[in-house]
């Protein structure tokens, strides 16, 4: 199904009673009311808040493939609430020091290259296995089965970005870390996963999701070719979601919600999505709808700039350029070097902009 570009969208500035969001301080009790009232209606409800995180450190090693560079092998200990590893590969540096999160541990994205990238950049790279937290299972076999629930029985996308936010929670208690420069990172389902940990955790200072599609850049409004649907994604990762997102496939104009409200959650913070224009399934087209719809309330909050969004040629991988594409927006906005920002342009010249309607 290929929804028209000039479908309406539900707009950021438009609370659910009416009043328009006309200037920065009006927009803290809209994002409140994006967080309590619309997103759960896609990702369920939010795993508990522990009363504390600990992180306990199991072995401490240096890196000799990178002379200096050491190996932090830790666990996170999440108050009454499951742990899980998390490795710290810290460079030969001095600090305070940004670092990167990823919970992608279970594909092993960030190879010798990309360690050897963030090293030389002067970046830690902390990375955990987000199916240690809540597992993620493919459809069942036969019959409807049931996807086993995560923590606290919480949709697994909703786990998976709250152990982002307990890995930020020790990251913050930690010497050598600039608590002001942590960047979330993921691709494909690990970008849904750390764009829905940033948008909703705002010490996180920059959010980037790589080829992360449906649930997470995609529109779901604006199906470009090829496109996964929400009926295609709920068949077979449900467990992703709130169940009752199902009740909107094939009527994905009524959802009060599109990607665009969870990009514009991270602002004023700064926010990269990287695309690949051949992964037609993880539907760049939309994604660039949902960049540009979100870019309103950066512009109120006097953020334009902080929120971009590069295209490269190729399919769905997270590749090194993207890494690199990554570090150089992470350079320009948390360390100010704005020389080594890049520089987007308009994959889809005479596409109409999203136009914002009433809310549903």
């Amino acid at each position: 199904m290929v929804l028209p570009a000039g479908a309406d969208w539900p707009d950021p500035l438009l609370s659910l009673s009416g009043q328009r969001v006309d200037d920065a301080a009006a927009w803290p009790p809209r994002r409140r009311e994006i967080i309590d009232r619309l997103l759960p209606l896609v990702y369920g409800a939010w795993p508990p808040m522990p009363a504390s995180t600990r992180l306990v450190c199991l072995h401490d090693a240096p890196l000799r493939r990178w002379p200096g560079a050491r190996l932090l092998t830790c666990r996170v200990e999440p108050d009454a609430m499951p742990s899980f590893l998390l490795r710290l590969f810290m460079p030969e540096a001095t600090g305070p020091l940004p670092v990167v999160v990823s919970g992608d541990a279970c594909w092993h994205y960030a190879d010798d290259a990309v360690l050897a990238l963030l090293l030389s950049r002067g970046y830690v790279f902390a990375e955990f296995n987000r199916v240690e937290v809540a597992p993620d299972p493919g459809p069942p076999s036969s019959g409807p089965g049931q996807v086993p629930r995560a923590v606290a029985r919480h949709a697994t996308l909703a786990a998976w970005a709250w152990a982002f936010h307990r890995v930020v929670d020790v990251l913050c208690t930690l010497d050598g870390i600039d608590p002001r420069a942590i960047v979330v990172v993921g691709h494909s389902r690990g970008g849904k996963a750390a764009l829905l940990a940033g948008a909703t955790d705002e010490r996180v200072a920059l959010t980037s999701a790589n080829n992360s599609g449906a649930g997470g850049g995609g529109s779901w409004r604006h199906q470009g070719p090829g496109a996964e649907t929400l009926a295609d994604l709920m068949r077979v990762f449900g467990h992703w979601f709130d169940a009752g997102l199902q009740a909107y496939a094939g009527r994905e104009r009524e959802l009060p919600f599109d990607q665009h409200l969870l990009k514009a959650l991270v602002a004023p913070r700064a926010l990269l999505t990287t695309e690949a224009l051949d992964d037609y399934w993880a539907n760049p087209q939309g994604s660039w709808q949902s960049h540009r719809a979100a870019q309103c309330v950066f512009d109120l909050l006097g953020a334009a700039g902080r929120s971009d969004i590069v295209f490269r040629a190729g399919g769905h991988e997270h590749r090194l350029a993207d890494w690199q594409c990554l570090l150089d927006f992470s350079d320009a906005w948390l360390r100010e070097q704005l020389q080594r920002r890049p520089v987007s342009v308009d994959p889809f010249p005479g596409l109409p902009p999203p136009a914002f309607g009433p809310e549903a």
